[in-house]
């Protein structure tokens, strides 16, 4: 199964920026491109969505971050990245990475629900301080 790992998170100021990357092993974009997605989670806080990208490049954005973020893989490196620039406090949370096997296209316009990604890394902290 591919094993996901994320890197990147650390404290921050606000309208500070960071780069998450999350790095994905057993398993080869370039066969088969997947979708992989951010989501985040603060305490006594649901998990929602960040961002996300399928098999052929489309790209999805919670409304919160439109603007602000930027998600993009580099198949070559096996490699999902978050570009997370103009940060808030509001922003703080751990990071996890997500990903679906095999190709997928997202449909519609909505954010795919995190119950549709079977692969899950274990979560990078971030934190915005103001």
């Amino acid at each position: 199964q591919v094993q996901l790992v994320e890197s990147g998170g650390d404290s921050v100021q606000a309208g500070g920026s960071l780069r998450l990357s999350c790095a994905a092993s057993r398993y080869s974009y370039t066969r088969n491109s997947m979708a992989m997605a951010w989501f985040r989670q603060a305490p006594g806080r649901e998990r929602e969505g960040v961002a996300a990208i399928d098999s052929d490049g489309s790209t999805r954005y919670a409304d919160s971050v439109k603007g602000r973020f930027t998600i993009s893989k580099d198949n070559a490196k096996n490699t999902l990245h978050l570009q997370m620039n103009s940060l808030k406090p509001r922003d703080t949370a751990m990071y996890y990475c997500a990903a679906i096997e095999g190709y997928t296209r997202f449909g519609g316009s909505s954010f795919p629900a995190a119950s549709h990604f079977a692969v899950w890394g274990q979560g990078t902290q971030v934190t915005v301080s103001s």
